[in-house]
């Protein structure tokens, strides 16, 4: 049965889905040929998606999750593949239920991560870069978005401070900073590109013991091991300490070892510390070392006028990664390496000239087919959802972004005082908001000898009742000799002071027994 598409584009989103379950009452192995069901079905399926995902998914009346065990999960979702294909109808279904028992991290209550929040641009960006499904290696199938992605690359690099360079949108921070640590070391020893790790002496490079975790993964991935990552001291607020980068450097080189890269950390991932880049800058420079500044988390504070000081120095580095799909919501993935060196260095460490993609004797300028600075062959477009996002906010527009989220943070600062008995873990720099909740059993408590003890085991349970509950999700971890706490990361672009008065009256509520 085939349904007017005149008739289809009449109907509300609530009504098309049922229109077509009757339509397709039996099993269809395919719809290609079909393009009045093809455009039928993605429209249901867009109706889902806009009243399960983005109205409900962002409304603070719904659960940010529904949680199931795995074993209940996967009865639920029915996932094993059959020989059989599905009608219309439960295919529907399947959307529902993906989407009905995931985590809403657009959620105004979702807190647990670094990226949160749906800007509708950005999805929008999104949905057009499936749909088109293209590879963006070559000028040749990806014109617009090669050219996208140069000006995107080109505003985030005047951002930095850059007035020229190179760049790359990679798939996340971490991969971000595997890149960096490869040029670095291609830049010193280029020959090892052929020969590999026999023709090099024993490399160290530096970093703070707040860095990301993907710095080990990345020494282990690239065969430097990770004794050859040197931990740098961080202060009390979670700072490296550039005295004691000084002192590793020279133990370092004391030992036969050669200095090669330092990675500088621009929002931690749990405290939220801006290392002090200046400093670190001038001892890079004293010691010839290549300089990589981590901002997966705090790049985007760029765009404000009134707190990009947290990243002062930051156009003295040799690289850096930046994550806007972080704090500025352009949605996952969106993750770029941006480099002040403008040789082409990326090209000349990863390329390979592969004669079926990268032919010279195209009939346009083949400069623009950007595939070979990439260790990658296939290679999503993540450039659209943040262009597309830019275009609609403008500078302005983000950097209010920006400034709402700091606000939001402080105002949950003074609420801990006069509303919870809370202890910071550090006082923030930064929009990682760091805290115990001390339970009614513990108040008044702090000289009692086992204190610390139980009151690291509250935040495990307040996380299981408040995922159960489906009322939000926290994250949390101990750090260092402090026990676990909560850490609260404020950057969903919809949080408002009613979300944050809630945080602190929900845990209030779960923790009322404890």
């Amino acid at each position: 049965m085939s349904i007017p598409w005149s008739y289809l584009c009449t109907l509300p989103l609530a009504l098309l889905s049922r229109e077509i379950l009757m339509a397709d009452s039996e099993a269809l192995p395919s719809l290609a040929g079909d393009s009045v069901a093809v455009e039928a079905l993605l429209r249901a399926v867009f109706g889902v998606v806009v009243d399960e995902a983005i109205q409900k998914g962002t409304s603070a009346s719904q659960k940010v999750c529904e949680w199931k065990e795995p074993e209940e999960l996967k009865q639920l979702l029915d996932l094993e593949l059959r020989s059989q294909g599905e009608s219309q109808e439960q295919i529907l279904e399947r959307c529902r239920a993906v989407i009905r028992y995931s985590v809403k991290t657009g959620h105004p209550r979702f807190f647990n991560q670094l990226f949160s929040g749906l800007d509708p641009h950005a999805l929008a960006g999104r949905i057009i870069t499936e749909s088109l499904n293209t590879s963006q290696y070559t000028y040749e199938i990806a014109p617009v978005f090669v050219l996208m992605e140069e000006e995107v690359l080109r505003k985030l690099r005047a951002l930095v401070g850059w007035s020229s360079g190179d760049g790359i949108f990679c798939p996340g921070g971490s991969i971000s900073n595997m890149y960096a640590v490869n040029l670095a070391r291609y830049q010193r020893y280029p020959d090892c590109k052929q020969r590999g790790l026999r023709t090099l002496p024993p490399l160290a490079l530096f970093t703070s013991k707040e860095c990301h975790y993907s710095i080990q993964k990345g020494a282990a991935f690239l065969g430097l091991g990770t004794d050859s990552v040197r931990v740098v001291k961080a202060d009390e607020r979670g700072k490296m300490v550039p005295d004691d980068l000084e002192r590793q450097i020279g133990m370092a080189e004391a030992e036969g070892a050669v200095p090669f890269l330092v990675s500088a950390t621009s929002g931690t991932t749990v405290l939220g510390a801006f290392d002090p880049l200046e400093a670190i800058a001038d001892v890079c420079q004293r010691h010839g070392l290549w300089l990589h500044v981590d901002a997966a988390w705090g790049g985007s504070v760029l765009l404000s006028q009134t707190h990009r000081h947290l990243l002062d120095g930051i156009q003295r580095a040799d690289s850096v990664a930046w994550n806007p799909h972080k704090l500025l919501a352009a949605g996952l993935q969106c993750s770029a390496l941006l480099l002040q060196d403008s040789s082409n260095l990326l090209k000349r460490c990863h390329g390979s000239q592969a004669s079926y993609l990268f032919q010279q004797d195209k009939f346009y300028d083949v400069a623009l087919d950007t595939g070979d600075k990439v260790v990658q062959c296939g290679r999503r477009v993540d450039c659209l959802k943040l262009w597309l996002m830019w275009k609609a906010q403008g500078d302005q527009g983000l950097e209010r972004r920006i400034d709402q989220a700091f606000a939001l943070e402080k105002g949950q600062g003074e609420g801990k005082r006069s509303h919870l008995p809370l202890s910071h873990s550090s006082q923030p720099e930064f929009l990682n908001v760091c805290f115990w909740f001390v339970p009614p059993s513990l108040r008044g408590k702090q000289d009692s000898p086992d204190y610390h003890q139980r009151l690291s085991k509250v935040a495990p349970v307040l996380k299981e009742r408040m995922v159960k509950e489906g009322s939000m999700m926290i994250g949390y971890q101990p750090h260092g000799p402090r026990g676990n706490f909560f850490r609260v990361v404020v950057a969903n672009p919809a949080l408002t002071c009613a979300d944050m008065d809630f945080l602190l009256n929900e845990l209030e509520r779960l923790g009322q027994d404890l």
